[in-house]
């Protein structure tokens, strides 16, 4: 469910920062989480501000606040973050084409194209997308080691993979000729 808050850049006053403040409802919270592939988004607030930055390009500042459950990458039990981060968008209307042979890469990743439109619902969902934990895993999870193998061998374990697992081997069965 893709909401739009668009603020058209013609209507932008340019020598004043223009305020934006989003609180998702629980519909829009729960179509987010859907969209995101979590569990749920508890609560989710987004406020901050956008600004003329020269003659032609624009900046958006804000402050994301949400909390999120996923489930945990080991036992698959709810996972509750609470997110808090700062978000800053630039708008310019001069980026370069990357269309061609070579591309060189900008460091700044929060550089985007000006359109005809900033829409910092856009820019909350993205930013939260970031934000939200690759591996999520609930306090005391652990994996574990599972270990297989044919019947009647010496199963291989995680330490057997080490690279001085053999000399340890080599060790013992010195000493045991000793």
């Amino acid at each position: 469910m893709t909401q739009s808050h668009a603020l058209r850049v013609a209507d932008l006053p340019q020598n004043a920062a223009t305020a934006f403040d989003l609180t998702p409802d629980e519909d829009a919270r729960r179509a987010l989480a859907e969209e995101l592939g979590i569990s749920a988004v508890r609560k989710l607030h987004f406020s901050g501000r956008v600004a003329a930055q020269g003659k032609r390009d624009w900046k958006l500042v804000g402050k994301l606040g949400a909390t999120v459950v996923q489930p945990c990458v080991v036992t698959l039990e709810p996972v509750t973050t609470r997110i808090d981060s700062e978000v800053e968008r630039r708008f310019v209307a001069d980026l370069p084409d990357p269309d061609g042979a070579e591309v060189e890469m900008p460091e700044d990743d929060n550089t985007e194209l000006l359109g005809a439109t900033i829409d910092p619902w856009t820019v909350m969902t993205e930013a939260l997308a970031l934000a939200l934990p690759l591996y999520p895993r609930k306090e005391g999870a652990e994996l574990g080691e599972a270990v297989y193998t044919a019947p009647g061998q010496v199963p291989m374990r995680d330490e057997d993979t080490r690279p001085f697992a053999g000399l340890a081997g080599l060790r013992d069965a010195l000493k045991g000729e000793e």
